[in-house]
């Protein structure tokens, strides 16, 4: 058998002619399957110049382009591990993040030159590149003089494509180690779960420094040798306007509620389009039904993580829940298990989410013990609460560390905010737990009212009595314009608990 190169060979072999359109900038102008074979391998002939190895990896904080887009498929295309980094990571973080990865090469934005190369020396990582937001940079000039043709160094499934650094809230970031067969085993699942073809065109207003818009998005629409109109970030409005040149959105539940925000969103403005999906953070019922009341269409919800690409979707064709992530995916084995006896529950009873498959990472980074440690009966212990209901769909209920232990009682987050989010005057809310010194955590609610509401926290606590056990209320009801979210839109309930954190010893 013929050695290939796992991912960038499945790449390859979708493509349906060179010339037809991989990247369309949404002002004008396209990028084809051709360009993307030639510009990434004439950045994978630099890699090989710069003395990149099979194996090495390669870090790169850029801001979205397509270029950056070529560079991803060039490190595939050389064998290297690419290590993509969020563009808002602090010098003090790259530090760590180098330190730890140590990278054969870094690619940074010209304006962080200066700071990154000396980092990098500093850290024995002589090699480093730019490139900028406009495609330019000392990368794109290296590579301008090289051959576009290049033999792309063999890789199994089993060798490494990817490490994804974990955001690190409870802790140092771990790098979560995804090789060729995880990338490609998920993305042809929802690739075909999904029913993307070559007649596809994604409106990818997502960063590429994140599972979901580089390893879901790009790499899915690859794999149907469809398209994409590449817009450097994520306009409602031009979004909006996009839409009669596009059949799908993928996006975090910002994008939604942004589009629900424009008086243009109506059956008719989104008539071209076959499919709306939304992930990385919960969306909220409110905005799943609001969004089919004005366009007709039930946008799709679906669980992962980064340790293990996508877990479940709701169905393409079937009932897509508001409230829930849906099934497991073909060839993914999801199972609720007790958070202390690790015994598997049944149906409706909450407990930590375990999932198996070819879709989860081979460990993390230079950690062995902790990869061990995260694994039960080779299931990969997931960190997220949840259930698995009486139809078979997966509903989220909070992360683990989010479970909130009030005076002996465990109180799901998610039960409380489902309540609070359902009163009028109530844009979302986030519930925590804040040191207490009578009962050990104090339930405390963070709330985003609507504009002009008079809603107080009398008037929540008065309505949760009737619907909530009495150890479930929140003791306190915070009031806020708008809750800390990460770059993905998940809401930062660590930020919270700091920021909150002497509450009760206050009021003590």
């Amino acid at each position: 058998m013929t050695e290939t190169n796992h991912l960038f060979a499945a790449f390859r072999a979708a493509i349906p002619t060179l010339d037809k359109p991989l990247v369309i900038n949404p002002e004008g102008g396209q990028e084809t399957y051709g360009d993307a074979l030639a510009l990434s391998g004439r950045l994978a002939n630099l890699m090989i110049a710069r003395g990149v190895k099979p194996g090495d990896r390669v870090a790169v904080q850029v801001e979205k382009s397509w270029p950056a887009l070529a560079l991803y498929l060039a490190a595939v295309r050389a064998g290297a591990v690419y290590l993509p980094l969020n563009t808002a990571y602090t010098l003090a973080e790259l530090g760590y993040f180098l330190s730890d990865a140590e990278p054969a090469l870094v690619v940074c934005r010209p304006e962080t030159e200066a700071d990154i190369r000396a980092l990098a020396a500093s850290l024995g990582t002589a090699c480093v590149e730019t490139l900028g937001a406009d495609g330019t940079g000392s990368l794109t000039d290296a590579a301008a003089g090289l051959s576009a043709d290049f033999a792309d160094v063999p890789r199994g499934p089993d060798d490494l494509g990817g490490i994804l650094y974990t955001s690190g809230t409870t802790g140092r970031a771990k790098g979560a180690m995804l090789s060729h067969g995880n990338l490609l085993s998920n993305s042809q699942t929802l690739r075909d779960y999904w029913r993307f073809t070559a007649d596809d065109v994604l409106i990818h207003a997502l960063p590429i420094f994140h599972t979901h818009g580089l390893f879901v998005a790009s790499n899915i629409i690859l794999l149907a040798g469809a398209s994409m109109i590449f817009c450097p970030r994520f306009d409602a409005r031009e979004t909006l306007a996009l839409m009669p040149r596009a059949t799908c959105l993928m996006g975090v539940p910002t994008f939604y509620t942004r589009l629900l925000d424009q008086p243009g969103l109506t059956r008719e403005a989104t008539a071209h389009m076959r499919l709306f999906v939304s992930g990385s953070a919960p969306l909220l019922a409110d905005t799943h039904r609001a969004f089919q009341e004005r366009t007709g269409q039930a946008i799709l919800e679906r669980y992962g993580m980064t340790e293990t690409g996508m877990n479940t979707s709701n169905p393409y064709n079937g009932d897509r829940r508001a409230g829930t992530v849906g099934y497991p995916l073909p060839g993914i084995d999801v199972r609720v298990t007790d958070p202390e006896s690790g015994t598997v529950l049944g149906p409706e009873a909450i407990g930590m989410i375990e999932v198996r498959g070819p879709n989860v990472f081979k460990g993390y980074w230079r950690l062995p013990e902790k990869t061990a440690a995260e694994f039960h009966d080779g299931y990969f212990i997931t960190g997220d609460l949840g259930k698995i209901d009486d139809r078979g769909y997966v509903q989220i209920v909070g992360r683990g560390k989010d479970l909130v232990i009030t005076g002996g009682f465990n109180v799901y987050p998610k039960e409380v905010e489902g309540e609070i989010d359902a009163l009028p005057g109530v844009v979302e809310s986030a519930v925590i737990g804040v040191p207490h010194p009578d009962f050990g955590e104090g339930v405390t609610a963070v709330v985003v009212r609507t504009p002009g509401a008079t809603l107080s926290e009398s008037d929540i606590h008065e309505t949760l009595e009737k619907r909530l056990a009495r150890f479930k209320l929140p003791k306190r009801v915070l009031f806020v314009d708008e809750l800390p979210r990460n770059t993905m839109g998940k809401v930062q309930k660590n930020v919270l608990r700091e920021t909150y954190k002497d509450l009760y010893r206050t009021a003590a």
